[in-house]
């Protein structure tokens, strides 16, 4: 079963091209799986069926998985299942009627216009005395806010991927996509400033490329950026956010002013349109406030 397991990861990677936190997650829930298929009797992996399958997710609710995570390891289970029959190692789909759980979508939390420019102000470096640390984080916030790119995206941008001139960035998102977003002025001056002042000032032997530099010169990591964003939104005194409460941000703010849905779900680089409407459930939240707040007959 071990084969099983590595072929079935490099299949993730190699031919789907899943990024490495999918095929993480897919293996671990098929170690598991198979865990609880040897524990019910099945030596050999031809034995796995529907039964088996069904028994390990009805435990992982027991155990108190959520909801996402059990649409997750059903999935795991159906991918691995299709692979495995494609392949010759089960005779049958068996996974193939499973059901997954729906999975609640929560409403993101979305920063007003006012709290994300805070936030963009707190981070301003004072022009007698620029900090190398503080353009980094002020271009960071700008990137995430202005183009709404995911946390791993902006953190894998190169200096290359950055068209001044159009003032676009090249993203490689999820499954290997390309795509080319926009940015704003505010950005193109902390780009300008960070460009100057402050990437030299960061540089080292490993630096390569990379367009966002950490305190040692190395690529900066998206740990470091998370923790980054939530202590500028600490300093600005807005409410707790993390790098994709700003993508949530800037996606809501877009369709407010009058973005078409499209357009949105293109520079998101979303797959599926099903998931950029969540932001106008958003938006509609927000105008029910509003009513209840200001209508004399709400």
């Amino acid at each position: 079963m071990r084969e099983a397991v590595d072929d079935f990861a490099d299949h993730l990677s190699r031919v789907r091209n899943r990024s490495v936190h999918t095929v993480r997650a897919y293996v671990t829930d098929l170690v598991s799986l198979l865990d609880h298929a040897v524990r019910m009797g099945c030596a050999e992996l031809p034995e796995l069926d529907l039964a088996v399958v069904r028994s390990w997710l009805a435990k992982q609710r027991t155990m108190g998985a959520a909801r996402t995570t059990m649409a997750r390891r059903a999935a795991a289970a159906r991918t691995f299942s299709a692979w495995a029959h494609r392949t010759g190692l089960l005779a049958d789909d068996v996974a193939a009627p499973l059901a997954s759980p729906r999975a609640r979508r929560e409403l993101p939390t979305v920063l007003r216009a006012d709290q994300a420019a805070a936030m963009m102000e707190a981070a301003r470096p004072a022009d007698e005395w620029p900090d190398a640390v503080l353009l980094r984080d002020r271009l960071l916030l700008e990137l995430l806010y202005g183009t709404g790119v995911r946390i791993s995206e902006a953190c894998g941008l190169d200096v290359t991927d950055v068209d001044q001139a159009r003032r676009v960035v090249r993203v490689l998102g999820k499954g290997g996509r390309e795509r080319s977003v926009p940015y704003g002025v505010p950005a193109q001056r902390a780009l300008d400033a960070w460009l100057r002042d402050g990437r030299p000032a960061l540089l080292a032997p490993g630096s390569g490329r990379a367009l966002l530099l950490g305190a040692r010169g190395g690529r900066l990591n998206p740990t470091t950026a998370r923790r980054i964003v939530s202590g500028w939104a600490g300093a600005a005194g807005v409410p707790r956010v993390t790098p994709h409460g700003l993508r949530h941000s800037a996606a809501t703010h877009l369709l407010e002013g009058g973005a078409d849905l499209r357009a949105v779900q293109e520079l998101l680089g979303h797959s599926s349109l099903a998931s950029t409407q969540i932001y106008t459930h958003v938006s509609v939240e927000r105008l029910r406030a509003a009513y209840r707040q200001a209508h004399p007959r709400a």
